[in-house]
């Protein structure tokens, strides 16, 4: 059995990872499995990419399409264009894709268009949102996957609501969290840490990135002036993303707790995320390992497609206001209400060695 794997942006380097590492074992086990490591190249900066591979101790991969940036259609179609010829020289019998960007909607439609099957881990989760992109990447990938690898009860019954035979929706687990376990005695404290006089519990975690959030300059500086004034004495640590940084230039901003740093590498990160008194962010993955390592999440979205980070979880959904995160903020902080609730079901780090089983159990005759 041959598999080609797709990463390519910076959470598809997470979810690949203990993949490859359970696929390993089962070839060491003489298992007929083999993988061919495929990286479009989505995100190209070094701290967004290539850092995951040797933190993470994946193999260099196989071959880097390297389509860079561009507009969504430009993005997708320099995908497609690119993937199709390496799938042409080096063809497999299944085509594994991970999450919900650019890369995972692109390289299932080529995969599919050439005759060959398609496995979508993370499938089934929905916002809501048709304005996110990924949104409509989650729903095509869906629309044409063969093998549904789920991360939740909710997901499974997104897919089986939309006609999904139920001999195809495979309810394994989380596979971030699965990295998240294996690497938890790995994590380190980054290099500013003695600099900012980082102490467990005595500063926050921010992260935006969506262009409801970073798009427009003066909102963004509303919101960060909000933020940082919120916060009273606590530090907030912003790993500000490329896209962030160009937006704000050479704005002068005044603030007193909020501290700008590079994006950091995995290792780095999570040390900072369990060691922190809370995360303040716009990405939905995040909510994830939160909600494993019990520190309270503010999610600045309306909506969200891990329904069970709020309900099992960690997570607050407070939308973009700057006053409703005020609000919800201080309720939890002040009444530490937002108490770790448990971890949702199959969270337990073995969610890709049940997908490798499934794999190894299926018939691929195309």
């Amino acid at each position: 059995m041959k598999i080609t794997l797709i990463a390519g942006a910076r959470p598809n380097f997470i979810k690949i990872a203990p993949i490859i590492k359970a696929i390993e074992k089962q070839q060491s086990k003489g298992k007929n499995i083999s993988y061919r490591l495929v990286h479009t190249g989505q995100h190209y900066d070094k701290n967004l990419s290539a850092t995951f591979f040797e933190e993470l101790n994946i193999p260099h991969p196989n071959a880097n399409l390297e389509v860079k940036s561009g507009s969504q259609a430009e993005q997708t179609a320099a995908i497609m264009v690119a993937f199709e010829k390496e799938l042409t020289q080096n063809p497999c019998d299944l085509v594994l894709v991970v999450g919900d960007v650019n890369s995972t909607m692109a390289c299932a439609i080529v995969a599919k268009k050439m005759n060959i099957k398609v496995a979508h881990v993370e499938a089934g989760i929905r916002s809501g949102d048709i304005t996110m992109p990924e949104e409509i990447n989650r729903i095509v990938t869906d629309s044409i996957t063969d093998y549904f690898f789920t991360t939740s009860a909710s997901a499974s019954k997104n897919l089986l609501k939309n006609g999904v035979p139920s001999e195809n929706v495979h309810f394994v687990g989380n596979v971030m969290i699965d990295t998240l376990y294996q690497n938890l005695n790995r994590i380190s404290a980054p290099s500013f840490w003695d600099e900012f006089e980082l102490e467990t519990g005595n500063y926050i975690i921010l992260t935006l990135h969506r262009p409801s959030n970073v798009d427009e300059e003066q909102s963004l500086i509303n919101l960060l002036e909000g933020i940082d004034k919120m916060v009273g004495t606590k530090k907030i640590i912003f790993p500000i993303h490329p896209r962030t940084s160009a937006i704000l230039g050479e704005t002068n901003l005044n603030l007193k707790n909020i501290l700008f740093v590079e994006p950091q590498g995995y290792l780095n990160f999570m040390y900072l995320i369990k060691n922190s008194f809370a995360v303040i962010t716009d990405s939905g993955g995040i909510s994830e390992e939160t909600t494993v390592l019990g520190i309270p999440c503010f999610t600045m979205r309306t909506t969200t497609e891990r329904p069970e980070t709020i309900d099992i979880g960690t997570n607050n959904l407070v939308g973009i206001s700057i006053d409703n995160l005020e609000k919800v903020y201080k309720e939890i902080t002040d009444t530490n209400e937002n108490q770790h609730k448990g971890i949702p079901e199959l969270w337990d780090g073995k969610a890709s060695e049940r997908i490798v089983d499934v794999l190894l159990a299926t018939n691929f005759t195309n």
